[in-house]
């Protein structure tokens, strides 16, 4: 996922209040603009576009309008008729198993999120030691299991402090480095430089070499993905109807910028058969440090990037785990083991238990040669996972729409019915196309590419969520919550 910020729906499946008897506006429309930009927008995508050079704008874009717009829509609408985040929603819309279905697969999509994550920052500790190393498989693999086993020391520690990193990582991280990187990109070609990909009108399409040529696109739905973090606070807003969708407007056009014009600065400086997918900032920024004689500014330019990774890291850390966790002891979807709180009230045995497998997906870096197409097999995974969330969405808002129709909502969606057809057959295009290998994977195994994606999305989305629905027991929900049964 790209964006930084802890998410804002953590479910809480108690909670009986609904949306309309939130407090008075407290926010303006371009508040919630620059705050949905914050929790979308990264850097760490670039280099997945950059390959594609000036069609990377189209690549963008497509997303953008049929899956970022109607997430983002109908996400306002649920949000300000329901609390209790995407649970609540697909629990009042399908039913309590899917709700929790749902709920699962925001989770689990962090498993391998966070490797994917990791080996980003990675390969930019590497630019700070030794850009060798950023190819390096077993220095990937350790990097990963010691940084994420010190944020759950961290996180288990139920440190307050974390809930203001992701804004200061926005900015450090994101906003600061990615300007650099615009600017220097202008200034290299107005001096009359070439750039390493062409930027003619011939080129604004992605070069159409079967369906292999397109499946970069799904790496764009994970970029877009958390839109609907900060639908909550569409009641928030003064007059939610207007105000809601000029945001959201804002937003997509905010994010647009912030992810295309640096993956363009990162192609006209890198050629894309030299492009790694995980180092490919560092790669662009050491290229234009090198050309303007400013070498030193290299590696601060890693540990403005590190900063908000680790940030976004931490973030993350809390938020999807503790809604899996307060859904469980209400419900009793998990083992006792796994609902078990430290002295800091903190979610300490799933963290482990995640870090475990965490651990174990790393050593794949240490395993397969190439740190690119690991990087491109988790993000691919972790996109499929999370896709099985908006596809319960979308069919759940229009299941609401029929069932309750007169359900206070602050926020209706025009012709709800089509911006849901437009956005699940999005996601589910996306679904079937991130089973095929990109077109720079051509020289791997077709089948062991689709059997990685299929074991993700089958064990981790799907199975997993199963087996605990399956031998759920009664004595696996709380003594708080049977008492409020009562």
């Amino acid at each position: 996922m790209s964006s930084m910020d802890v998410p804002a729906d953590v479910p809480k499946p108690v909670a009986r209040a609904d949306a309309r008897t939130a407090s008075a506006p407290t926010m303006t429309w371009v508040t919630l603009a620059l705050m949905t930009t914050a929790s979308v927008a990264s850097l760490r995508a670039a280099p997945t576009m950059a390959v594609y050079g000036l069609a990377c704008v189209f690549l963008y874009l497509v997303p953008a309008i049929v899956f970022l717009l109607p997430t983002a829509l109908v996400s306002a609408e649920l949000a300000s008729g329901w609390t209790g985040g995407v649970y609540r929603w697909v629990s009042e819309g399908l039913s309590k198993p899917l709700g929790f279905l749902a709920v699962w697969c925001q989770f689990a999509m962090t498993i391998f999120y966070y490797p994917s994550l990791l080996a980003f920052v990675a390969s930019t500790i590497a630019y700070i030691i030794d850009p060798a190393l950023a190819s390096n498989g077993v220095y990937t693999a350790i990097v990963i299991m010691v940084l994420y086993w010190t944020g759950v020391w961290v996180s288990s520690r139920g440190t307050k402090a974390l809930a203001g990193l992701a804004s200061w990582g926005l900015i450090i991280g994101t906003l600061i480095p990615g300007t650099i990187l615009v600017v220097l990109g202008m200034v290299f070609l107005g001096q009359g430089n070439p750039s390493a990909a062409p930027m003619t009108a011939s080129h604004l399409l992605p070069q159409w070499t079967g369906l292999a040529s397109l499946v970069l696109i799904v790496n764009n739905f994970l970029s877009y993905s958390g839109m609907e973090m900060n639908a909550v606070h569409v009641s928030s807003l003064k007059d939610p109807a207007k105000e809601y969708p000029k945001s959201m407007f804002l937003a997509v056009a905010l994010v647009l910028l912030i992810f295309i014009l640096p993956a363009l600065a990162i192609s006209w400086v890198v050629p894309a058969d030299q492009l790694s997918l995980t180092a490919g900032v560092m790669q662009a920024f050491e290229a234009f440090f090198a050309y303007f004689d400013i070498g030193w500014m290299t590696p601060i330019a890693a540990v403005m990037l590190i900063s908000a990774s680790l940030a976004g890291m931490l973030t993350w850390l809390a938020g999807p785990s503790k809604g899996l966790l307060e859904i469980s002891r209400s419900e009793g979807y998990l083992p006792p083991f796994l609902q078990k709180l430290n002295k800091f009230g903190v979610q300490q045995n799933i963290l482990v238990t995640q870090g475990v497998v965490t651990s174990v997906i790393a050593l794949m870096y240490a395993l397969i040669p190439n740190v690119s197409s690991v990087y491109w097999i988790f993000s691919t995974i972790t996109t499929q996972v999370y896709l099985i969330v908006y596809l319960l969405m979308f069919v759940a808002a229009m299941r609401l729409r029929k069932l309750q129709p007169d359900h206070p909502r602050g926020y209706r969606v025009p012709a709800i019915g089509l911006i849901c057809t437009v956005g699940l057959l999005a996601s589910l295009a996306a679904l079937v196309i991130g089973f095929v290998p990109p077109s720079q994977f051509g020289g791997s195994s077709v089948w062991s590419y689709v059997l990685f994606i299929g074991c993700g999305l089958g064990v981790l989305g799907l199975l997993i969520p199963w087996l605990f629905l399956r031998f759920r027991k009664p004595g696996w929900r709380t003594a708080e919550a049977k008492g409020d049964m009562a």
